[in-house]
C-alpha cells in the first residue's frame, strides 16, 4: 500500500544513518540530501524533541519560509505581520493543547539554536498561515469592514475502492497547486515517530507541524488528503486551530470514525476542506466536508469520492460560501465534471498509474479542448489568460 500512496513519496524510504548528534535532543533525527526535489526528514521522540529536531535540521529553510509567509499575508490581507503574531498569541495559543504547544516551542528553540531570529509567535502564526486568512476576514467583519480575500482553488484529489479499483483495494491521490513563493518550500517529506500515537509519513513545510496541503498516512493504516472549499467564509473564535486538529488526526486516528471525530471537535472553521480519507485495513473510503455550520460525512466500501475545491453539500454552498454552483466555466465545476468522466471511463481499472494520469490530465471540460489551465485537473493557472 505504500506504493499506492507514493505519487509524491515513493523515493523517500532509503534511509541514511545519521551521525551521532552533539545535542541529545537531536538523537535519532536526520535529514537526507534533496532527491528529485524532495528532502526527507526523520524526527522522533517526545513533542518538544520533535519540534526541536524540526527547527534545528531545517533552520535555514524555516527562516526563509517565515519571511515569505509574512510578506504574502501582509500583501494579501493588508495587515502587518504583527497582526498575525498577535492573533497567534491571543486567539490561537489558548486553544492549543499542551502536546502541540511543546512541539511548537521546540521548533522555535531549534531554529534559535541555529542563530535564527524567530520567536514563538512567529512559529505559531507560520503554522496557522492557511487559516489565519479566515480569521482576518472574520476580524474585518467584526470591525465593520467588508473586505474579503477569496479562498484560492488549487487542489485536485480522489479516493476510490471496491469495484472502481483494479484490485478492489483503496487508492488515494492528490495534487496541490501552490504559488511560486511558498510552493518552493513544500518539498519536505516528514517521517515522524512520536512518543505517543502513530508514526506519520507526510509531505509538508519546514517548521510546520502539519502537512498543510494534507497528503499523508499513519502506521494505523489511515491515509488522508483534502481539497479546500472555495469561497468559504466562517470563523469560530472558540474553536481549536485547524492545523492542530489536522496534525492530531494524522497522529491519532485508527479509523475513519476517529478522523471525523478529531477534525469535527471544536472546529474553528479555518481552512475549511472536503477531507478524503482511506482505511487500508478495511478498504473503506470516506469524505468529510467540514463546514462551520454544515458537516457532511459520506463513506463507502465500493465507490469513489472526488475533490476539486467545489462544495459538495448545496446547503453548505448556499449558507457558507459565495460559490457559483451553476457556472460551468468555474475551475472547480469544470474539474468536477472531469472527475466524473474519468471515474466512469476507468471503473475497475484504477491503479497507481491511472491515478498519476488523472492528476496530470489537461482536458478542459468547458471548452472540450486539451489545454492546461485553471479548469484542468492538473492546474496551470499561469497558462490561463484568465489568471
Amino acid at each position: 500500500m505504500l506504493k499506492r500512496l507514493s505519487v509524491v513519496c515513493l523515493a523517500c524510504f532509503s534511509l541514511l544513518v545519521a551521525a551521532p548528534p552533539s545535542d541529545p535532543r537531536l538523537a535519532g533525527a536526520f535529514r537526507k540530501p534533496a532527491e528529485n526535489g524532495w528532502t526527507f526528514v526523520h524526527l522522533e521522540g517526545d513533542p518538544y524533541r520533535l519540534g526541536f529536531q524540526n527547527g534545528h535540521l531545517l533552520a535555514p529553510e524555516i527562516a526563509e519560509f517565515q519571511k515569505v509567509v509574512a510578506l504574502e499575508m501582509s500583501v494579501d490581507y493588508k495587515k502587518p505581520w504583527s497582526f498575525f503574531r498577535e492573533a497567534a498569541e491571543k486567539e490561537l495559543w489558548p486553544l492549543i493543547e499542551q502536546e502541540y504547544r511543546d512541539e511548537l516551542r521546540g521548533v522555535t528553540e531549534g531554529v534559535q539554536a541555529r542563530g535564527v531570529k524567530m520567536d514563538l509567535w512567529d512559529t505559531v502564526a507560520m503554522n496557522a498561515f492557511l487559516e489565519l486568512g479566515y480569521y482576518s476576514n472574520w476580524y474585518d467583519r467584526q470591525h465593520g469592514k467588508t473586505s474579503k480575500v477569496v479562498v484560492p482553488e488549487r487542489c485536485s484529489a480522489f479516493v476510490a475502492t471496491g469495484s472502481y479499483t483494479k484490485d478492489g483495494k483503496v487508492i488515494i491521490a492528490h495534487n496541490a497547486w501552490t504559488g511560486y513563493m511558498d510552493g518552493r518550500f513544500w518539498t519536505i517529506v516528514y517521517d515522524i515517530v512520536p512518543s505517543r500515537g502513530h508514526r506519520i509519513l507526510m509531505d509538508g513545510l519546514p517548521g510546520v507541524i502539519h502537512s498543510g496541503d494534507d497528503f499523508g498516512m499513519n502506521s494505523a493504516g489511515i491515509a488522508i488528503t483534502e481539497t479546500t472549499i472555495s469561497d468559504f467564509s466562517g470563523w469560530n473564535p472558540q474553536g481549536i486551530p485547524e492545523f492542530v486538529r489536522a496534525r492530531k488526526a494524522m497522529q491519532y486516528s485508527e479509523s475513519i470514525d476517529d478522523f471525523v471525530r478529531i477534525m469535527s471537535e471544536k472546529n474553528n472553521g479555518g481552512y475549511a476542506n472536503n477531507w478524503l480519507v482511506v482505511d487500508r485495513k478495511t478498504n473503506e473510503i470516506g469524505s468529510l466536508e467540514l463546514g462551520l455550520k454544515n458537516v457532511t460525512t459520506r463513506r463507502s466500501f465500493d465507490g469513489y469520492f472526488c475533490g476539486a475545491n467545489f462544495p459538495v453539500n448545496e446547503k453548505l454552498a448556499r449558507e457558507e460560501t459565495t460559490f457559483p454552483l451553476e457556472d460551468k466555466s468555474v475551475s472547480s465545476n469544470a474539474r468536477r465534471v472531469r472527475w466524473e468522466q474519468l471515474m466512469a471511463e476507468n471503473k475497475g481499472k484504477i491503479d497507481v498509474d491511472a491515478a498519476k494520469r488523472f492528476l496530470a490530465d489537461h482536458l478542459d471540460t468547458y471548452t472540450g479542448k486539451e489545454e492546461p489551465n485553471e479548469r484542468t485537473l492538473c492546474g496551470h493557472i499561469d497558462f490561463s489568460p484568465r489568471g
